[in-house]
């Protein structure tokens, strides 16, 4: 059997939107009771692809599901810093969402302050 290496025909997907974040970091001299035990050496990141009929069910469990489960498995609990892309395309009258998320992972003992949605799923959900 051949091989076709030929290009499916159809539309390709256009950028229509791109922004890109610098870390933000999460904790400051405010939280005092909060000790860092640990710091990984290097960022944690992950890319997620949302398609707008699924976007709600997705992007409400990306930070629990993935980027902290993932550190959880390095024996980390926190992400001192995070920053993320996020690129918009549509295809004719779809439209997909792609998202970057990376944050440096931390193991921290005190009293944490209970987890919050990605910074990014605000501007998901206005793009709805």
């Amino acid at each position: 059997m051949p091989l076709s290496l030929r290009r499916k025909d159809g539309p390709v997907w256009d950028t229509v939107f791109y922004t890109d974040i610098e870390p933000v970091h999460n904790y400051y001299d405010e939280d005092k009771d909060l000790d860092v035990v640990s710091v990984a050496e290097a960022d944690a990141s992950g890319s997620y692809t949302f398609n707008f009929g699924r976007l709600r069910n997705d992007a409400e469990d990306l930070r629990n599901a993935v980027l902290l489960e993932e550190i959880g498995k390095r024996g980390y609990n926190a992400l001192l810093s995070e920053s993320w892309s996020m690129t918009l395309f549509r295809r004719n009258k779809r439209h997909r969402v792609a998202v970057v998320y990376s944050g440096r992972p931390a193991r921290m003992e005190g009293d944490m302050p209970p987890l919050r949605p990605p910074p990014f799923l605000q501007l998901l959900r206005d793009s709805m």
